[in-house]
């Protein structure tokens, strides 16, 4: 590749006849060779800008990794939470259902006891009306057998 210095220092042979004007020659390659250093430091400053996107763009992947796995292990752990969250729920719920199954069931004990001890009473109920019927009717013959003997 030609740098601006070849191009300034090239000298071309000088010929006698239908040649090119060597102040025309000189001043054009003057001209090429300013505007090719100019080009050949811009080339080198888009290079080195290159570079710095390039090294400014693996951060930035690097970065992204790093977000992505941050990201992946999030969903991880929040999975993980809802998964720990539903088992202590179902816990929580086959507790409170077998509470309730053990207060029914006391209750239900409860009821069947009270029925028990509303029949007995009843029973009694029915049996003290039998006496009772049973002591009015011999009151009630013992004074038939008075008003018959009176008569």
């Amino acid at each position: 590749m030609l740098t601006s210095l070849d191009i300034e220092n090239k000298r071309f042979s000088k010929q006698m006849m239908n040649g090119y004007s060597v102040e025309e020659v000189d001043e054009f390659l003057d001209e090429i060779g300013v505007d090719f250093a100019r080009k050949q430091k811009e080339v080198t400053e888009l290079n080195k800008k290159i570079e710095e996107l390039e090294a400014s763009m693996q951060k930035y992947k690097t970065l992204e990794n790093t977000l992505q796995n941050a990201l992946i292990m999030a969903q991880s752990t929040a999975e993980e939470v809802k998964r720990v969250a539903k088992q202590q729920a179902d816990q929580m719920i086959s507790e409170a259902k077998a509470a309730a199954q053990k207060e029914t069931d006391a209750l239900e004990q409860k009821v069947s006891y009270k029925r028990k001890e509303m029949e007995d009473l009843q029973k009694q109920f029915d049996i003290y009306k039998v006496k009772m019927e049973s002591l009015l009717i011999s009151q009630l013959e013992l004074l038939k057998e008075v008003n018959k003997n009176e008569d």
